[in-house]
């Protein structure tokens, strides 16, 4: 059993990030954002749910911000351009839900 919200990844240089979960169907992530930190633009290559569990993050989805907190759950569609920050005084945490595991998508899918 693991718990989430113990042994964080926290990295003083980028974001932290540990593997959770790699299955056919689900691919679940655990991020974690100290202050000033970022996950740099990129397109979701699967269909994605984000989770905050700690802090607040902000979110650009196809140029759209959002700002989600502690609790709050942020659907993301396949291919879709993102980007998340911390822009807030504390340390941030969220998971990431992929479903099915990107490995499970062709890449014709992702154009």
């Amino acid at each position: 059993m693991l718990n989430v919200l113990e042994s964080i990844p926290y990295n003083d240089q980028t974001m932290g990030r540990r593997q959770l979960v790699s299955e056919k169907h689900l691919l679940l992530l655990q991020i974690a954002l100290k202050p000033g930190q970022v996950v740099p633009t990129h397109n979701a290559n699967s269909n994605v749910h984000l989770l905050v569990l700690q802090g607040s993050i902000d979110v650009t989805l196809n140029d759209a911000p959002y700002q989600a907190g502690s609790g709050s759950l942020l659907a993301v569609a396949l291919g879709t351009s993102m980007q998340i920050r911390n822009t807030q005084a504390h340390n941030a945490t969220f998971l990431v839900i992929k479903t099915p595991n990107p490995s499970e998508i062709k890449t014709a899918q992702l154009k």
